[in-house]
């Protein structure tokens, strides 16, 4: 009776879903994608010590890039459809858009946090497709990761509240951390977006987009392939979220340091600013006969990277000329995403275009329409 009971806790705690990194896409997002890991938001390590000592506990087998128990997969090694080569590029001091989604079934509250490594010998071992870091290897990463997050702090104009299920007093009473709102105050990490459900992709109950900003360090090493990690300490349970994405980074950036990558004006200077905007996909892009031309990206309304669910967009105004493919969805003010354009053949057979994906924030504001615009690559 006591073994079936054990079991039955067990299966229960893997029932509730919970959350991964989207922006960068994360080596999970990655694997889910390919439809290979039918849970990413169940990469889970547990039993711990999450909360209030948010560094207290050990990675073990679950390492820095997470492992999913019920699919059987560890992320912190390249796999086939993760790891190989690097989903974003980045520049030293570039303020970047950063995601996380969580699953409506298993908000749990808690605070979050982004972090790069320097040592470069160190995340040598988690890029090697031939060879599984071993357990110390995997916390000898995290200890680095844990001693160089990015912190909410270094965004100017960023907010970076306390949690208010933390006490002054208590280690998790920091800001350098992001939050999410309060648990037993309903709002949880939800809150953070208030985005609509399947603003991001959860395979059990619709998933929830957490968006915040970070700087890449100024004086980060120039890496062709590193990886950003991502970290959520849950307040209500025991648990710990954790995943990779694959990264590049090149030399310092000539943006100003307050300026987002890729993200465009965020002004709210009106009396009621809209909630969603029509968003226009408009590219350029020669075909031959019988080809379209499609859009596919990390939010819902953009098909979650299924490229059977992409936008296919139309050649009203297509010339020779002028060979543009166009085609809108409406969005959430202040989403942000990713996306990639898409050529599908007469026969059905569909060729992504060029990496690195592109990236785009919805503004806030009264308009309520904006376009992206770009050339096949």
């Amino acid at each position: 009776m006591r073994q079936t009971l054990s079991c039955l806790l067990a299966l229960a705690a893997h029932v509730h879903a919970h959350g991964y990194m989207v922006l960068p896409m994360s080596r999970t997002g990655l694997n889910a994608q390919a439809g290979k890991d039918t849970c990413p938001e169940c990469q889970i390590l547990e039993p711990v010590t999450a909360w209030p000592d948010l560094d207290a506990a050990p990675v073990g087998r679950s390492g820095p890039c997470g492992y999913n128990a019920r699919m059987g997969v560890d992320y912190n090694q390249p796999g086939a459809n993760w790891g190989k080569s690097p989903v974003a590029t980045y520049k030293a001091g570039d303020v970047i858009n950063v995601q996380w989604c969580v699953d409506n079934n298993g908000d749990h509250g808690g605070m979050f946090t982004y972090r790069l490594c320097p040592n470069t010998t160190l995340v040598q071992e988690f890029l090697n497709p031939s060879s599984l870091p071993t357990e110390p290897e995997k916390q000898a990463l995290e200890d680095c990761f844990e001693a160089n997050i990015l912190p909410c702090t270094s965004v100017s104009g960023q907010p970076c509240a306390y949690n208010p299920d933390c006490k002054p007093g208590e280690k998790c009473y920091r800001n350098d951390w992001f939050t999410c709102n309060g648990f037993n105050d309903g709002t949880r990490c939800r809150g953070v977006d208030n985005a609509p459900i399947n603003s991001c992709y959860t395979s059990i109950a619709g998933g929830y987009t957490v968006t915040k900003k970070v700087k890449i360090p100024d004086n980060f090493p120039e890496s062709s392939h590193t990886l950003l990690s991502f970290k959520w300490n849950s307040f209500q349970t025991p648990q710990i979220y954790l995943s990779c994405a694959d990264v590049a980074i090149r030399g310092s950036s000539s943006l100003p340091p307050s300026t987002t990558k890729s993200a465009q004006p965020t002004s709210t200077a009106c009396a009621s600013p809209v909630a969603s905007m029509a968003v226009t996909f408009s590219v350029k892009a020669k075909t031959a006969f019988g080809e379209t031309i499609k859009v596919v990206g990390s939010t819902s309304q953009l098909g979650g990277w299924d490229a059977a669910k992409a936008k296919t967009l139309s050649a009203a105004g297509y010339t020779d000329a002028n060979p543009v493919w166009s085609g809108s969805v409406t969005m959430p003010a202040g989403a942000a995403f990713e996306l990639k354009f898409l050529r599908v053949s007469g026969s059905g057979t569909v060729s992504w275009e060029s990496d690195p994906n592109r990236q785009y924030t919805v503004p806030r504001g009264c308009s309520g329409a904006v376009t992206i615009t770009g050339e096949w690559r």
